[in-house]
């Protein structure tokens, strides 16, 4: 992360008048597949931080926001998103949280699952209900530096995959937040999370499966090329075996068609229209299946090779199947996709 801040990069969506590059989606989604396809948890992390970039830039300007946002241009400032609560599970839109008011601010007691870059990130976008909120999506997000008062990790990540990502749970007890902290107006969470959060995060979500996938490809095609059949005089697994050539067809089409999907949202997010939100669901849902079936491709193709640590590929095949299952699920965004063919409202 001290890389890709001196790069440049961690201020990639950040206003350029306040440093940063000032760049969009497309950008956006070539720097996080360029990282996934060598490591996974990096993209990750990265993703989670222009997530809560694009927060801080859209909320409304105060100078401890202003000032944030130079410091992440600067390469100097690592933030991530804490939405996801025990009590609501994989659906992060409707923390059960709720800020109690306080002189200049509000406190905050929460439990939040799932908190990326928990205790490595330098500030946490938080959403809980508003005080004076009546129903689930009644949210509003406050940034959290990580040295609050009443901050603590639960527990350091140990999970199947993404194992470098530190994907943690996270306590907020009685936290004061003042109200320059605010990152969005009162009661207005939910409009930001599907307005500002969701896009960036579905298309980031589908940038790490592609760049799995590519990375899954290229060890298959190694695998298949330099492993030999000695006793059929050298030949090569791809050469001797017509199979294996056809599992490597088939991952490289898929792979193909996730790429064609992540230019498609790309371009609906840059010149938005009607079919902008429905591109922004198909994009998780479809990335994490092709992502999996990628990889237990490349397992069956490589053989007892790919169960060693020797390709990369047993780490690609754990990393694929995390995107399924984070918020929104797979399943969440299929009921989302539904309804939205139905005209049935999704909240």
């Amino acid at each position: 992360m001290a890389a890709l801040g001196s790069s440049g990069l961690l201020g990639l969506v950040v206003p350029r008048e306040l440093g940063g590059a000032g760049l969009g989606p497309a950008a956006f989604a070539q720097v996080v597949t360029l990282l996934a396809a060598a490591d996974s948890s990096v993209a990750m992390i990265y993703m989670m931080h222009v997530c809560g970039s694009l927060c801080l830039a859209s909320a409304p300007s105060t100078p401890r926001i202003q000032s944030l946002l130079r410091t992440i241009a600067a390469g100097k400032h690592l933030t991530t998103l804490a939405f996801s609560e025990k009590g609501s599970r994989s659906h992060f839109w409707a923390p059960v949280s709720k800020a109690n008011a306080a002189a200049g601010g509000v406190t905050v007691t929460a439990l939040k699952s799932w908190v990326t870059s928990a205790g490595h990130a330098d500030s946490y976008i938080v959403s809980t209900l508003s005080h004076a909120g009546k129903g689930p999506t009644d949210s509003t997000m406050y940034v959290v530096p990580k040295d609050a008062a009443g901050l603590t990790v639960a527990a350091s990540w140990d999970g199947m995959g993404l194992r470098a990502n530190a994907s943690s749970p996270m306590t907020l007890e009685a936290c004061f937040v003042p109200d320059d902290a605010r990152v969005t107006p009162e009661g207005a969470g939910f409009k930001a999370m599907l307005e500002v959060v969701l896009p960036f995060f579905n298309l980031g979500s589908a940038a790490v499966a592609l760049g799995i996938c590519r990375a899954s490809v290229g060890a298959t095609v190694t695998h298949l090329k330099t492993s030999r059949f000695e006793h059929l005089g050298g030949t090569s697994l791809g050469e001797a075996l017509p199979n294996l050539r056809a599992t490597l067809a088939g991952m490289q089409i898929d792979t193909d068609g996730l790429d064609a999907r992540i230019g498609d949202v790309v371009a609906h997010l840059e010149t938005p229209g009607d079919l902008t939100m429905l591109r922004v669901l198909e994009s998780k849902a479809d990335a994490g299946e092709v992502a999996i079936r990628v990889t237990s491709a490349a397992m069956r193709a490589c053989g007892g090779a790919a169960f060693s640590r020797q390709t990369g590929i047993e780490r690609f095949f754990r990393d694929a199947h995390a995107g399924a299952v984070m918020a929104p699920t797979v399943e969440v965004l299929r009921e989302f996709i539904g309804k939205a063919l139905l005209g049935i409202p999704l909240f």
